[in-house]
């Protein structure tokens, strides 16, 4: 018989509410339940977690990269396994590497590197985003536009064909260079479709969410922004409740004001979720790197290219729970679901991840009380500790 562990001692969260004196009683990489310690079942291994808050593992959908290797540059499984630990020292237990706008034979590699990590078992890997090349160059951002074009068939076919080789895949794309039909092509095969660096209008969106499309990325980076005659993007995005919607939350690429008004805005059920929109800086002492041949700089919590456009951020998952907490005035419990719970909504993957119920996989951070790293846990494996 296997014998259960469980995490003592700790202040639990499983996603919805708080749990004192309990214990999370795991099963091997699956959870058993949440119950009263006195409750445990007899030859129970106990984890002392003292005076911690154990909650669920944070879920980042956009990640460029981490650990000094950009995705756009590297497209291994190595690679993959390199970008997930670094994001597992801030209490990423699930992301998704996301690729940049770039070749053909660079998303090819992408993919077949996302399919040797998914074979390898990498700890965190989840499935791939694909942040273009369907894009607006009109919203291009840090995009080289020279890569940007039309989603062609051989496009549609190349994404169809690894649909169900991951546990989630997300491809952003814009109006302007993806059509409604190529759209609801990849949302019937199950890939999330998400709205971006579009210069779009609100009709459009409303007409590409009715098709399928599920989230917006970045909401108020790289889109038409709210007007009083046009709502753009941005009006699209809290007003159509069907939609979810990425937000970087550093302080820079969207101001506090700005953050807080869309989140009261925001009409359900979708909601806004936390992404990081990491590059190779994470977890390493860079100082700036190269992105489809232009150098971007780190300074002071930014990343730049030379003429100053935003390429990227320069924060980890925990930082942006922090930020959402004490910038925004969010209670605790709804910055954190903001990681974890909205992101699993918003993919489709509440039946593994984004909380800590009976059944799913035993994904979960345990942080001090002044909310700093204590360790990292992946299917049940501590895979950091601080």
């Amino acid at each position: 018989m296997t014998v259960q562990t469980a995490i003592v001692e700790a202040r639990i969260f499983d996603g919805q509410s708080w749990h004192d004196d309990h214990a999370l009683l795991l099963d091997g990489a699956t959870i058993a339940g949440i119950l009263p310690r006195k409750n445990l079942p007899a030859g129970t291994e106990t984890i002392a977690a003292r005076d911690q808050l154990l909650v669920p593992g944070f879920i980042d959908l956009q990640v460029n990269g981490g650990g000094g290797v950009m995705l756009n540059d590297r497209q291994d499984a190595d690679a993959i396994r390199t970008i997930c630990a670094a994001h597992a020292q801030f209490g990423t237990t699930a992301l998704l590497p996301t690729l940049i706008t770039d070749t053909f034979e660079v998303r090819a590699r992408t993919i077949a590197g996302g399919r040797q990590a998914k074979a390898e078992g990498v700890p965190g890997f989840l499935g791939l985003h694909l942040e273009g090349p369907h894009l607006s160059v009109a919203r291009k951002g840090a995009h080289d536009p020279a890569l940007i074009r039309p989603m062609d068939q051989a496009d549609l076919d190349a994404m169809l064909d690894c649909a169900d080789a991951f546990d989630a895949m997300m491809v952003t794309v814009a109006p302007e260079n993806a059509t409604a039909a190529q759209v609801k092509a990849l949302a019937d095969a199950g890939i999330v479709a998400s709205l971006g660096h579009t210069d779009t209008g609100y009709q459009t969106v409303l007409a590409y969410a009715q098709a399928g499309a599920r989230t917006v990325t970045h909401l108020f980076n790289a889109m038409s922004p709210l007007g009083h005659r046009e709502p753009g993007v941005v009006g699209a995005a809290l007003d159509i409740g069907s939609l979810y919607a990425g937000i970087i939350a550093d302080g820079f690429h969207v101001d506090p004001v700005s953050m807080g008004i869309a989140l009261r805005a925001k009409n359900g059920p979708g909601r806004i979720f936390i992404v990081t929109d990491a590059m190779s800086t994470i977890g390493s002492d860079q100082t700036s790197f190269f992105l489809n041949g232009r150098e971007i700089f780190r300074k002071d919590g930014r990343l730049t290219l030379a003429d100053g456009t935003l390429a990227g951020a320069d924060i980890d998952m925990l930082s942006s729970v922090r930020f959402a907490h004490e910038k925004l005035n969010l209670p605790l419990d709804e910055a954190l679901r903001m990681a974890s719970a909205y992101p699993a909504d918003a993919i489709g993957i509440t039946a593994r991840k984004g909380r800590l119920l009976p059944g799913l996989d035993a994904d979960f951070v345990l942080l001090t009380k002044g909310l700093e790293m204590a360790s990292t846990w992946i299917g049940g494996s501590c895979v950091f500790q601080a």
